[in-house]
C-alpha cells in the first residue's frame, strides 16, 4: 500500500466512526421524545454504571466477597438517590479502600 490508500483508509474510518456518534448531537434538538422514551434515556447513564461496577464487585477480593458487595451497595445507594455517577463509583471505591483497610 501506498501513503495516499493509507491516508484515505484512514481517512474512511474517521470518518464512519464520527458521523454515527456526531448525528445525534445535530439531530437531538430536533427530536420529541415520549415521556417513557425521556425516562429510558434519563437511567442509561446508570445502567452503564452499573455495567461497569458489577464485574468489579463480584472480583474484588475472592476472600472476602462482602467487600465488594458493601462497595456495590453503596453506589447502588446513591444512584437511587439520583446522585451523579462519578459520586456513585467514588462512593464505592472509598468503602472498598476502606474495608479493604480493616
Amino acid at each position: 500500500m501506498n501513503k495516499l490508500s493509507v491516508l484515505l483508509l484512514f481517512l474512511g474510518m474517521a470518518l464512519v466512526t464520527y458521523v454515527p456518534r456526531m448525528l445525534p448531537f445535530v439531530l437531538i434538538d430536533k427530536m420529541r421524545f415520549s415521556p417513557r422514551a425521556e425516562r429510558f434515556l434519563r437511567l442509561i447513564p446508570y445502567t452503564a454504571m452499573a455495567a461497569l461496577i458489577f464485574p468489579g464487585v463480584l472480583s474484588v477480593d475472592a476472600a472476602r466477597p462482602w467487600i465488594g458487595l458493601l462497595g456495590g451497595a453503596a453506589a447502588a445507594v446513591l444512584g437511587l438517590r439520583k446522585r451523579s455517577a462519578i459520586v456513585c463509583v467514588l462512593a464505592a471505591i472509598a468503602v472498598v479502600f476502606l474495608l479493604q483497610l480493616i
